[in-house]
């Protein structure tokens, strides 16, 4: 056997019994290992012993074959990249000619950072292999990386000759996945290529994975990550154990699912433990989550497979940009760029991560320091179109999405963008000395002075508040489609749940017309985000999400006991539970969460943390935390320098935290009963159980639905006694409420009512049931109240107008009922003949001209409607005398002159 097949042979081996002892590792059952292992130590495991000897002998049957390229494949697909190499050039040493020994050695040494000697292995081959697509391609990725760019185009434009003159050579699935990402670097319409080259590949081979990669990475390339996922599971149901597939899927849930984003990298990381794109994937997560030493250990594995992987460097470069190291971010870009160095992926990253910690101006500064690099790099461009967007810098931000989407008709993000601002170019602009607000035409005339209204209130409010005062007009966009609202912020459409966003000075928010299923207080959502403005301006946007979030939930509270969230049992059950987050964790808590209410939980703990904070130390040393911030002091480093040690705060805030959850209603026990005590309840609870929180809800729904609202009232009764400041799913408010209706008690009905509507902001039917029970009783304050309330969370609905306008009539407050009639007419009323006649009766009482055309569109609908005409005699009785100098219809004859003479 000559010796290049002998280290064949010990390769082939030593990877079977690598094979065994995983798959022994693996499949053993937990309970099951340490006995086994003891049994192996004394003489047992004689069946796995065997299975090893069989293998082995298998091994060493088959090593008298020289190896085969799909061997090396496997080392290079599971990570074994030292062993890839070493038995590639074991082959090739042993004269195999075979171009793919060629190709997995220079991706072996790309794996490893081993850039020159993979440019030696293309360089060497190109003659040797003078129709190869395959080698070509490679060696555009191997030139680029040793900076070798016009060499690398060079390469495409040969591959495109070798396509143009020997296509029917190149009909294999490999040489079709080649030429198909060749024609995307060449800027070919990617659907074409797709349809022609991928899809064509599979059906060719439907075991070649490439073909399955390729469509799923051009899918990520242009921005469609649903298109992605797909193609990804699909090469998944034929290669379950691909860590480059997995990765792939990860990246594709990304933007919008990073539970389903850590679960795809777990199983990449478990068949391939070194895969790079994997662990930059998991640092990139980490960063976002502010848990920099984690990063840094993922960074460190990633250097370890690769020490000049550019990304990794330029990651580094993030955290030490975000920790104020200058001197260490310089280090780092200068590895990340150390062999090639003009590589504008490297400052496209670093601006791409900067900018999602709201540094916009640094992200777009990076992103320029890119495009110096290459005019012509679309992933930086479109970024700082977003950036610049972001910034306010409207003109260029829009040029450049358009510049974009002509370049790459197929980026979704700029096809986005680009729609937007069509749909933009109609919205009107409503404006003051400090704000700038965007809105739906329509939506303006109904509720856009109250925007502008609002918030004038807030900057005044808060601006005092922290000592700041903001150096330009903040720009506020309202978007009626939630999917326009969707690419404004994310730069793709969804994204549900998020009601407004602050990037610094633009606040971008969804219109209350796009929150029919999940109505929410649009006041208290731009009071929210105007905070972030103040805040995120006063920081350089400088400070974590925790604390942004924390504070601005805190001062919703402060301007309004019924906005911000309030402790409720789910709550109290987490925070006594497993799901309370340690102070110094809370930005992670935003990332991945396990449900809508762990991230709503997120919320209201940061909030917590925020009135611990000043509760405990002031709000002095708020705003000094929020100083040292802005001027680039680690977040930890400032909360510990103006308040206590932070082991100690984490201690104190666990405590206090523990303290709000524990003195919730004391007087009810909130213990999950068992589904036996459930199963068994009747009318009555068992003295012992008579306090429990969701016994008694359960109790009392039951009585409800078999319409026993004389025995319901008692466990309602008992519960809002006890629990007062509950007005959750099933609260008692509510079902005591209908039971009160349901008896005919419509005084005892509104008492119930009122108490729920001064607790909850978004109660929009108990508002209206208000209207109509004050309306009856004739307390027309109490309607414009609820009328007012109303209109905070949706005021683009008729009715409730229709009530303020009447209420304020009734109150003499006659400037705000003819506002809330000529706004009731914008909306379709319907009754407009009612409405036209209400209002003229208004303004005839301002003897306002308006009166009269009122009152005619009001006749000209319904000519019969007496008191319009009444009301047209008594507006025709005050009217004033008609004066005219107009010349007499008949004038005089001149009298004839008559001669005496």
């Amino acid at each position: 056997m000559r010796e290049a097949g002998a280290r064949v042979a010990f390769l082939r081996v030593e990877c079977l019994v690598r094979v065994v002892i995983v798959s022994y590792k693996f499949t053993m059952p937990p309970a099951e290992k340490p006995r086994a292992l003891r049994s192996r130590r004394n003489g047992g495991g004689i069946v796995s012993s065997l299975l090893l000897l069989v293998l082995l002998g298998a091994a060493f049957s088959a090593s008298v074959r020289a190896a085969e390229p799909e061997d090396a494949r496997a080392l290079l697909l599971k990570g074994d990249y030292d062993q890839c190499i070493q038995l590639t050039v074991a082959a090739i040493k042993d004269d195999e000619n075979a171009e793919d020994w060629r190709l997995l050695l220079a991706q072996a040494f790309m794996a490893r950072g081993r850039y020159t000697n993979a440019y030696s292995v293309i360089s060497t081959n190109l003659e040797r292999y003078p129709w190869s697509a395959r080698l070509r391609l490679l060696g555009y990725d191997v030139f680029r990386r040793n900076g070798q760019t016009e060499q690398a185009k060079q390469l495409l434009n040969e591959i495109a000759n070798i396509a143009r003159y020997r296509s029917w050579s190149l009909q294999d699935a490999p040489s079709l996945v080649a030429l198909g990402r060749t024609a995307i670097l060449l800027n070919s319409d990617p659907r074409k290529v797709l349809e022609q080259f991928f899809d064509r590949a599979k059906k060719r081979d439907a075991k070649y994975r490439d073909a399955y990669v390729a469509s799923g990475q051009l899918a990520l390339d242009k921005g469609d990550f649903q298109l992605a996922a797909k193609a990804f599971s699909e090469g998944l149901r034929k290669f379950p154990e691909d860590a480059e597939l997995h990765y792939g899927l990860a990246a594709s849930f990304a933007p919008s699912d990073r539970k389903e984003m850590l679960d795809s990298l777990e199983n990449a990381l478990e068949y391939n433990t070194n895969h790079v794109p994997s662990l930059l994937l998991l640092a990139d997560h980490l960063i976002d989550a502010e848990g920099y030493d984690a990063a840094g250990k993922m960074l460190d594995r990633a250097v370890e497979v690769n020490p000049l992987h550019p990304e990794a460097w330029a990651y580094r470069a993030v955290i030490a940009h975000l920790r104020n190291d200058a001197a260490a971010e310089k280090k780092a870009r200068d590895t990340a760029l150390k062999v090639w160095s003009s590589n504008p992926e490297v400052d496209s990253l670093i601006g791409r991560k900067l900018s999602l910690k709201y540094r916009f101006a640094e992200g777009a500064a990076a992103q320029r320091r890119a495009l110096r690099f290459d005019p012509k790099f679309l992933p930086a461009k479109i970024q700082l179109s977003q950036d610049l967007l972001r910034l306010g810098r409207e003109d260029e931000g829009w040029a450049l999405a358009a510049d974009v989407h002509d370049l790459d008709g197929y980026d979704v993000n700029a096809f986005n963008l680009v729609t937007l601002h069509e749909t933009m170019a109609k919205f009107v602009t409503l404006t003051n000395r400090d704000f700038i607000v965007r809105m739906a035409t329509n939506e303006a005339a109904i509720y856009g002075d109250k925007v502008l209204s609002l918030l004038q209130r807030a900057k005044d409010t808060l601006c005092k508040k922290y000592g700041f005062d903001l150096p330009e007009p903040t720009v506020v966009e309202i978007f009626p489609n939630p999917k326009d609202f969707g690419v404004r912020t994310f730069g793709i459409p969804g994204n549900p749940g998020y009601l407004g966003v602050c990037f610094g000075s633009v606040i971008t928010a969804n219109s209350p017309a796009s929150q029919a299923g999940h109505p929410a207080n649009w006041e208290a959502v731009l009071w929210h985000e105007f905070c972030h403005v103040v805040t995120l301006q006063f920081t350089k946007n400088k400070m974590p999400r925790w604390l942004s979030e924390g504070i601005s939930v805190f001062e919703e509270k402060q301007e309004n006991p019924s906005w911000g969230q309030e402790m409720n049992p789910r709550y109290r059950e987490m925070i006594l539970g497993k799901d309370f987050t340690p102070l110094g964790e809370l930005s992670g808590a935003f990332l991945a969460p396990k449900t809508d209410l762990h991230l709503q939980f997120a919320y209201y703990e940061s909030s917590l943390a925020v009135e611990f904070l000043v509760g405990r130390f002031g709000l002095d040393a708020l705003k000094k935390i929020l100083r040292d911030l802005g001027e680039g002091t680690e977040i930890n480093t400032a909360i510990t320098n103006r308040t206590a040690p932070l082991a100690e705060l984490e201690k104190d805030f666990k405590a206090f935290v523990t303290a709000r959850a524990e003195k919730l209603a004391p007087d009810l026990d909130f213990e999950k009963p068992k589904n036996e005590a459930l199963a068994k309840l009747t009318e009555e609870i068992p003295a012992e159980q008579q306090k429990n929180f969701h016994l008694l809800t359960r109790q009392a729904k039951k009585l409800m639905r078999e319409k026993n609202w004389t025995e319901a009232k008692a466990p309602l009764q008992k519960l809002l006694k006890a629990y007062p400041g509950y007005f959750g799913a099933d609260n008692a408010y509510e079902q005591l409420a209908q039971a009160h209706r349901s008896l005919g008690e419509t005084n005892e009905e509104r008492v119930v009512l009122s108490k729920l509507a001064a607790l909850d902001a978004d109660a929009v039917e108990t508002y209206l049931r208000l209207i109509e029970l004050g309306s009856a009783a004739g307390d027309w304050a109490d309607v414009a109240q609820n009328a007012a309330r109303f209109l905070a969370v949706n005021p683009l609905l008729p009715q409730p107008y229709a009530s303020l306008a009447r209420a304020s009539e009734e109150l003499g407050r006659t400037n705000a009922a003819i506002d809330a009639g000529r706004t009731l007419l914008r909306l379709d009323p319907p009754d407009p003949v009612g409405a036209h006649f209400q209002l003229a009766r208004l303004l005839k009482g301002q003897n306002e001209p308006e009166a009269k055309r009122q009152l005619l569109q009001a006749l000209e609908d319904a000519p019969r409607f007496r008191e319009g005409h009444q009301l047209l005699l008594e507006l025709k009785a005050k009217e004033p005398p008609a004066k005219t100098n107009a010349a007499p219809m008949f004038p005089a004859r001149p009298k004839p002159k008559v001669d005496y003479e």
